[in-house]
């Protein structure tokens, strides 16, 4: 089986647009959440979020690509850019034998929303032409395939807020099994909206105060937006470019909890990890960092907390662990992609980002918490963790390259 690495990275996130900007903030322990900017907030009771201020689509995209692109895909095709820049690809040699895989939960949502506010708020009888190719969730991972002329397996991936880990793993197993050379592969979310942001309420798991994950005060999470996409390549096809090397991914392990559409299942978590470790052969104890789902709710906070007890057994209170959440908000369908940024960090620069806003210890959540300001420490393995509504569980691997 071929070992699969990450060459390129890119983002657009609540705390920059581009990988470097995330890494000092990130370092910095910078929180993005803010009061959110958009039309009705006053009607909304949850009016904050992670949202990426100051974007300018118009800069970055012709009249016509506009036209195609909701805010979701435009946040995808950017940070594509800044990763294919980094993997120093222009196109692959072989475009047949690279493809795409995105994870995204609401699609175009902000499509949907203005559709809808058109249609019903303003009694108009037509919506946009292009509104169906702009909403659906396939529509980043066709652009981005179209923009670097991707002709092998490509397609989206929608498990809620575990989509970018399945899609950034399915692309890992396809390298490895030999069906293509290389992937971009990642996720994207742009649900800041009201009526994303109403169909959140109903839920009453967000926080109008702001996100603190694992602190006993913690209170619910925050939607953030954003994108992360990655260029991962089989390890030959790597080395025969003379690429650099940001990490290798040698692990990847994805179950069902088939229980609870929306509470979190500790068994199905803790076999997530242990899978994770499993695949790549890796012993508990060599595990140097996770980066949690950590949403900032009582339920999944301490379910995690004791999914990793679980999986680890006595090492689990010796690793690191946090959740940059907190920062940048829960990113849903594109978080597992935004987050993992904070493992490259980790792996490439031993930085552990931190989980801001930590307040006072939560007994169900006792572990290694980086708390409040980063910590320096060489990782060589890192996880990822992602466990999303419906009961989808997917945990990335990592190693230092």
């Amino acid at each position: 089986m071929q070992r699969v690495v990450i060459t390129g990275a890119g983002t657009v996130n609540a705390l920059a647009q581009d990988v470097r900007g995330t890494f000092e903030a990130m370092r910095e322990g910078r929180c993005g959440i803010g009061t959110l900017d958009i039309p009705d907030l006053d009607r909304l009771q949850i009016r904050i979020g992670g949202q990426v201020k100051g974007w300018q689509p118009e800069a970055r995209f012709t009249r016509t690509e506009l036209g195609l692109y909701d805010r979701f895909t435009q946040f995808a095709l950017v940070a594509g850019a800044e990763a294919m820049s980094q993997a120093g690809l222009e196109t692959p040699d072989n475009p047949l034998r690279w493809g795409c895989i995105m994870g995204t939960a609401g699609g175009g949502n902000g499509t949907v929303n203005d559709a809808f506010h058109a249609v019903y708020a303003e009694a108009k009888s037509r919506v946009h032409p292009f509104t169906v190719p702009r909403l659906m969730n396939n529509a980043a991972a066709s652009h981005l395939s179209m923009r670097w002329q991707l002709q092998g397996p490509s397609f989206s991936v929608a498990t809620a807020c575990a989509s970018s880990n399945h899609a950034i793993g399915l692309a890992y197993q396809m390298i490895r099994a030999g069906l293509a050379d290389g992937m971009l592969a990642g996720g994207s979310e742009a649900m800041l909206n009201f009526g994303g942001l109403k169909a959140w309420e109903g839920l009453r798991v967000m926080s109008k105060t702001g996100c603190r994950p694992f602190a006993k005060s913690r209170d619910g999470m925050v939607q953030g937006e954003g994108a992360g996409v990655f260029v991962l390549e089989s390890l030959e096809h790597a080395r025969a470019r003379g690429a650099q090397i940001l990490a290798e991914i040698c692990g990847f392990a994805m179950c069902s909890d088939a229980s609870d559409i929306v509470m979190p299942s500790q068994d199905g978590a803790a076999r997530a990890i242990r899978g994770a470790l499993e695949d790549g052969r890796i012993e508990a104890g060599r595990v140097g960092y996770i980066n949690a789902h950590g949403t900032g709710t009582t339920a999944n906070d301490k379910t995690e907390c004791a999914a990793i007890q679980s999986a680890l057994g006595p090492h689990a209170s010796r690793v690191p662990i946090s959740s940059t959440k907190a920062m940048h908000g829960h990113c849903i369908g594109g978080t597992g992609a935004v987050e993992l940024l904070a493992c490259l960090l980790a792996l490439n620069e031993d930085t552990l980002a931190p989980t801001i806003n930590y307040d006072e210890a939560d007994p169900e959540c006792a572990l290694d918490i980086v708390v409040n300001t980063a910590r320096q420490s060489r990782v060589d393995i890192a996880l990822s963790n992602a466990f999303a509504f419906g009961g989808m569980n997917a945990v990335l691997a990592l190693k230092r390259a």
